[in-house]
């Protein structure tokens, strides 16, 4: 199996810890503060992406625009690395 490797970017906000994007793919990937798992969001242009980063609120962000937008899936720790 291929291991996804993604650059980590850790944010602040209550929701969640850090934010992933893969511009090839256009895979967006959130990690949730509560439980710690990772996310992917599939289709997700980099406008959106850079739209997530500059927001006032990720949270708000995130569930007006990306839970709304996109059907995410939890990402399998053994193939996945920050």
């Amino acid at each position: 199996m291929t291991e996804i490797k993604i650059k980590r970017i850790a944010v602040e906000s209550s929701m969640v810890n850090a934010v992933g994007y893969d511009q090839k793919s256009k895979t967006l990937y959130l990690e949730f503060t509560n439980t710690g798992y990772v996310y992917q969001y599939l289709e997700v242009g980099q406008d959106i992406f850079e739209e997530l980063l500059n927001a006032d609120s990720l949270g708000s962000y995130i569930r007006n625009n990306i839970f709304e937008e996109y059907a995410g899936k939890k990402v399998k720790r053994r193939n996945f690395r920050w």
